[in-house]
């Protein structure tokens, strides 16, 4: 049986980069850019107006002169009009082309203005050049703005638009396909009966995946298994990157999944893991087809395991490289745990006045209990090997 670091590095070992697609810009937020975008002309492309004020000539200033007779305005998003005389001025606005002809710019509060004439207040500066943005100061026509495989944030989303990149190719969205099975489960409108539930695991998957940037597509099989076979077949050929099963994965006589799985053409690459919750996961992948999860059927094992395994692997295809392993916490309490099993402990994250991460444990009433999740955000991860963990030590705190 692997251990969870096993298991984990076995996980990461079948990511593959996703194939680019072209989307319009809006479509783009928090996806990764897929080419290289570079400037279509100079930051700023013109010597900009920085402050609200007037544009005069430096030499004129600096010989003595201290009131400009003042030509006209410019305003931002006007065409440029020269400066007619060295020794006038021209009120300009923040964000204005810099008129022609003037080199300076002395705002509002640094002078007085009336009847066509502004008189400076302060001394000149030793150099022009005052409250202009040169143009080409922060990036030149052609210079490499976004690279290949940057996240598209807000920042990188603004600086798409301004080099008119209407459409741009994007990393492709990972297919998911999340599949509950059991005879037991109905939808979440119908009323069950005392011996059925509602199904939930597949909505908890969902809610978990699509955030993290999956494409995620509902699925019910029953235990029946020629009905179970059948949709499996059409599952595993509709073009899926992963197939996450939630159930029938471990000894039970209608756990059909290990088996049918291999006669369908998965490759198991490793079944049950030394962990708890989800010790019988299990792995796999088709050759040219998707990964498969097979995710124990009880709640908390399913959400457990799809965030230490499912998750990753969905990151690592969205991102290119393996994510970093979370941040430790400092546990609030002593936990014991005597099984030689890895201990994946459901807890509340809070930071402290000295900036501690601490976790306090939120343990459900086994891998059944759903509801014992609520008001847990994160999992501490506890190895295999020990049987009590003292208040205050650290271990690795996943977030849910």
């Amino acid at each position: 049986m692997l251990n969870v670091a096993e298991a984990y590095a076995r996980v990461l070992s079948t990511t593959r980069p996703l194939p680019p697609e072209t989307v319009a810009l809006p479509a783009a937020a928090g996806r990764l850019l897929a080419q290289d975008l570079v400037a279509d002309r100079d930051f700023p492309p013109f010597h900009r107006v920085a402050m609200d004020g007037i544009a005069l000539a430096h030499a004129a200033w600096a010989a003595g002169q201290t009131e400009f007779a003042i030509e006209g305005s410019q305003f931002a998003g006007a065409p440029s009009v020269p400066l007619q005389s060295p020794l006038a001025a021209r009120e300009v606005m923040t964000g204005a082309v810099l008129p022609p002809g003037t080199d300076t710019v002395v705002r509002y509060e640094d002078l007085s203005l009336a009847d066509g004439r502004a008189t400076l207040l302060i001394p000149p500066p030793e150099k022009p050049g005052t409250h202009i943005h040169p143009r080409a100061a922060d990036r030149r026509a052609g210079e490499l703005l976004l690279p290949a495989g940057t996240r598209l944030g807000p920042a990188e989303l603004a600086v798409a638009a301004t080099v008119g990149a209407a459409q741009v190719q994007v990393q492709r969205r990972a297919r998911l396909a999340v599949v509950s099975t059991g005879d037991e489960l109905v939808e979440i409108d119908a009323t069950p009966l005392p011996h059925q539930i509602r199904r939930s695991n597949a909505y908890a998957l969902q809610a978990l995946l699509q955030p993290a940037g999956a494409e995620v597509s509902l699925f019910h099989l029953t235990d029946e298994l020629s009905s179970l076979r059948s949709g499996l077949t059409n599952i595993l050929a509709a073009g899926f990157d992963a197939v996450v099963l939630s159930g029938a994965v471990s000894k039970g006589r209608a756990d059909h999944l290990p088996a049918l799985l291999q006669e369908l053409g998965v490759q198991e690459i490793f079944h049950e893991v030394s962990q708890r919750p989800g010790k019988p996961l299990w792995f796999g992948a088709r050759a040219g087809g998707p990964v498969v999860f097979g995710l124990p059927g009880n709640p908390v094992s399913t959400f457990l395991t799809a965030c230490r395994y499912v998750r990753p692997w969905l990151q690592a295809c969205q991102q290119g490289l393996a994510p970093p392993l979370p941040p430790l916490a400092l546990l609030t309490e002593e936990v014991v745990f005597r099984p030689q099993l890895s201990y994946l402990l459901p807890v509340r994250l809070h930071v402290d006045a000295q900036g501690r991460r601490l976790a306090t444990p939120r343990p459900t009433g086994g891998s059944g209990d759903l509801a014992g999740l609520i008001g847990a955000d994160a999992f501490v991860e506890l190895p295999a090997g020990e049987s009590v963990f003292p208040a205050g030590s650290a271990w690795p705190a996943w977030e849910i």
